[in-house]
């Protein structure tokens, strides 16, 4: 996700060049780029799949999305599926546990 807010008139080429220049990223590896502008209402995903571009889109009617704690000179932060499905969702990061799962370490 990157943590600076965005014009939303970016489209394919303006949010990969942001992946580039800004994420130091590239933009065809497969990963799931975030999103979002100034007002919070408003997020775009991008994602390069076999042959080309896919671009998600979601504006809000109503209310904001909350999003993770922004820590001093860092440009992105990951974050996990579940934790994209709660922001897009309204539902307040603070407050949620995570119960322990198994997690595979790469070798």
């Amino acid at each position: 996700m990157y943590m600076s807010p965005i014009d939303m008139r970016n489209s394919f080429d303006g949010l990969s060049g942001i992946v580039q220049t800004k994420l130091q990223r590239n933009p065809l590896s497969g990963e799931v780029f975030i999103f979002y502008n100034k007002r919070r209402n408003k997020i775009k995903l991008l994602h390069w799949e076999y042959g080309g571009f896919t671009l998600y889109y979601k504006r809000l009617e109503c209310g904001t999305l909350e999003m993770p704690k922004k820590q001093e000179n860092v440009v992105s932060v990951n974050i996990t599926w579940s934790e994209l499905v709660m922001i897009i969702e309204g539902i307040s990061l603070k407050s949620i546990q995570k119960r322990k799962r198994y997690l595979h370490k790469k070798t």
